[in-house]
């Protein structure tokens, strides 16, 4: 049995079941539960978009796919019946992103830290302009995607967590909890960067800004100023213009492409592979610098794995600050290996000469 090898004409077949059993006997007739995460839509109604993806592999595939083996979600289930040209649907709208916390924690900070009615023109206006942030796809987002009432609702989760309200909180996130910290310890750079992630959203300029390759925020490892923030200031690295003016300036000056924090030089180690090889990195944040023309001074020479280190935790540590890091350990390292080494130098000079 090939999973996944369904066809439209297969689904049909199920859906018309589904209809014919209605949905009840439909799902125990094969053993699947209701859909938590996602339905089909046909013909203006809905389905359970497990049940049909898994009964749909009879008719082709032999027998239905039991529940236990797949899943509903964008893996299996969803994107089977996607790439079968039917339109799914979430049910549930996804966690709020940083940014949309960002936005959320600044206005609930210009409210006196109140929470916010669903009616309240602000309210309503972050309501359009979280709707233009390209952090969830549309088959992740339902009729209610972060409508004025969710926003409100989230205000108050925000709220509810400061320090100085008195009563039960509402249920609110982790997130929530830490982006208002960072509003309470660093206000005017928190609400700096929500300004430019509303003026990228207003100009244009964030709706449309793909993800990157190897991006890896589930745990908000490099976000100090949200994912869109982030992947514009990845962009600005990854500039092959600036990126080749800043190597020519080097190499005119007689320098050699090392990386500013920990030395490593691509070509020394790995010959003709690794010549004229070296990453970028935008020494100072968006949410430091603000929007504007970057210059080769703020650029440095950096490994990818000294990048990686770099970008893992906010705050972000300069290259100098990176490499002083490094030096420290390795100073550490050798303090111990010495402190190992000398008992053993005493015990041997003690030994007696055969």
């Amino acid at each position: 049995m090939r999973k996944g090898a369904i066809t439209q004409e297969s689904v049909l077949k199920a859906i018309a079941e589904y209809d014919q059993l209605g949905r009840d006997a439909f799902l125990a007739k094969y053993g699947y539960g209701e859909a938590r995460s996602y339905v089909v839509v046909h013909e203006g109604r809905e389905y359970d978009s497990k049940a049909i993806a898994g009964v749909a592999h009879q008719w082709g595939q032999g027998r239905p796919l039991k529940p236990d083996e797949f899943s509903g979600g964008k893996e299996h289930a969803a994107a089977w019946l996607k790439r079968a040209g039917f339109q799914v649907k979430a049910v549930k709208n996804p966690d709020w992103a940083r940014d949309e916390i960002i936005l959320a924690c600044q206005l609930v900070m210009e409210n006196g830290w109140k929470g916010l009615d669903a009616q309240d023109a602000r309210v309503v206006e972050l309501s359009g302009l979280l709707q233009l942030l390209p952090l969830h796809a549309e088959g992740e987002r339902n009729e209610k995607f972060r409508n004025p009432n969710g926003v409100a609702r989230k205000t108050f989760d925000i709220a509810t967590r400061h320090p100085e309200y008195q009563g039960k909180p509402t249920n609110g996130g982790a997130l929530d909890v830490a982006v208002l910290n960072e509003f309470l310890a660093r206000p005017e750079q928190m609400a700096g960067v929500a300004q430019l992630i509303r003026r990228g959203i207003v100009d244009g300029d964030l709706q449309t800004l793909a993800p990157t390759g190897d991006e890896e925020f589930e745990d908000d490892y490099s976000a100090p100023e949200g994912r869109l923030l982030m992947r514009r200031h990845q962009a600005r690295e990854r500039s092959k213009p600036l990126r080749k003016k800043k190597i020519a300036s080097v190499l005119q000056r007689g320098g050699r492409l090392a990386c500013e924090a920990c030395g490593f030089d691509y070509e020394q180690v790995y010959g003709d592979r690794g010549a004229g090889y070296i990453e970028c990195h935008h020494v100072v944040p968006l949410h430091e610098a603000g929007e504007g023309r970057t210059k080769l001074s703020d650029l440095a020479l950096i490994c990818a794995n000294c990048h990686r280190m770099i970008h893992r935790a906010a705050p972000w540590p300069t290259p100098a600050e990176l490499r002083a890091s490094i030096e420290r350990k390795h100073a550490a390292d050798r303090r111990a290996a010495e402190a190992i080494a000398l008992p053993r130098r005493a015990a041997d000079e003690q030994m007696p000469t055969p």
